[in-house]
């Protein structure tokens, strides 16, 4: 698990390409510089780490491309001691961005391989989560509610009422909305039932999971 001066070098260059992509957000930029996401990835996929693609990980899953983690990043806002729900923690890729932002992290992961394997690894390379529980993100957190933030990692068929309910007034929902291609879309709670509605384009992500059990 090495982090060397050829990765940095990497890095400064997605950071450049996230740039003339429109991120804008200097803390965003900063944590991308930062965190070594090769080491969130299975070591015979080092070359792809710094190229701005999504890429596959354990259970079906992928690691977010690189643009999109910024897009949506930047859209929460997030300031100093902000608490952050993050449905679908997958790698925790994003999750260490949160975290490298100043949030208080609080994450669920559907999937019991990737939520084993996060868990650990996230503490091995310095990234502290509040929690991170194996849960269904459709049902949120409501225990640790309300949240300045959430943030949605997964394609979402519908907007689940218990995120909006479990957002501070003030606070942002970032979730990608639609079956095969989503459109990314912000909430912001204006009040106990006022929400506006912004939506910022196409995107592609894994589905969400609904609980099975």
């Amino acid at each position: 698990m090495k982090d060397t001066f050829k990765h940095q070098g990497m890095r400064q260059q997605l950071v450049e390409i996230l740039i003339n992509k429109g991120i804008k957000d200097k803390g965003v930029l900063k944590a991308m510089g930062k965190i070594p996401r090769h080491l969130f990835m299975d070591s015979g996929f080092i070359d792809h780490a710094y190229v701005d693609k999504a890429f596959p990980i354990a259970a079906d899953q992928t690691i977010s491309q690189p643009y999109t983690v910024a897009f949506q990043s930047e859209l929460l806002q997030v300031q100093p001691g902000d608490k952050v729900l993050e449905i679908g923690t997958g790698s925790g890729y994003q999750t260490a961005v949160l975290l490298e932002l100043g949030a208080k992290v609080f994450s669920i992961e559907r999937q019991q391989e990737l939520f084993k394997k996060t868990s650990k690894f996230l503490p091995k390379i310095g990234y502290r989560a509040k929690s991170i529980i194996f849960g269904d993100g459709y049902k949120g957190m409501p225990d640790e509610a309300p949240f300045k933030s959430i943030i949605v990692t997964a394609g979402a068929p519908y907007v689940p009422n218990p995120l909006l309910s479990q957002l501070a007034i003030g606070g942002r929902l970032v979730i990608p909305v639609g079956d095969d291609v989503q459109v990314m879309t912000l909430f912001i709670r204006k009040g106990p039932k006022d929400f506006e509605k912004h939506e910022f384009g196409d995107f592609r992500f894994v589905p969400m999971l609904e609980d099975k059990n």
